[in-house]
């Protein structure tokens, strides 16, 4: 039997949290600090590993290092906003509801790029 091991870690420098699999980066969560809130942007998995529920292992890593430093999040990442939502009782009192509000207040006056 093949054995995978995978490891979630934080990439300050490159502002993002990553999945690794067997000493390969999967995929990542990029996040930036605003006034010591984590905002979470975007997350994704390599196509090479899809399927096999990293997603939702990196999201959860990321979501529980939030956790364990007391840090509040906002999630502007659809997928990270989904797994906030499916838990709430673990991670909903991480999110800075007015950061949130304001982010996407601001995130939905900007002029679309497709005019």
């Amino acid at each position: 039997m093949l054995v995978v091991t995978s490891e979630v870690r934080d990439a300050p420098r490159l502002s993002r949290y990553e999945i690794v699999v067997d000493g390969v980066v999967a995929g990542f969560s990029e996040y930036r600090d605003v006034d010591g809130v984590r905002v979470f942007t975007h997350t994704e998995i390599d196509d090479a590993f899809e399927g096999r529920g990293l997603g939702s292992q990196l999201v959860r890593g990321a979501l529980d290092d939030a956790v364990a430093a007391r840090r509040a999040i906002v999630a502007l990442c659809p997928f990270v906003d989904r797994m906030v939502g499916k838990h709430p009782e673990e991670y909903g009192a991480l999110v800075d509801a007015d950061l949130d509000a304001r982010l996407r207040r601001r995130a939905s006056r900007r002029p679309s790029s497709s005019s």
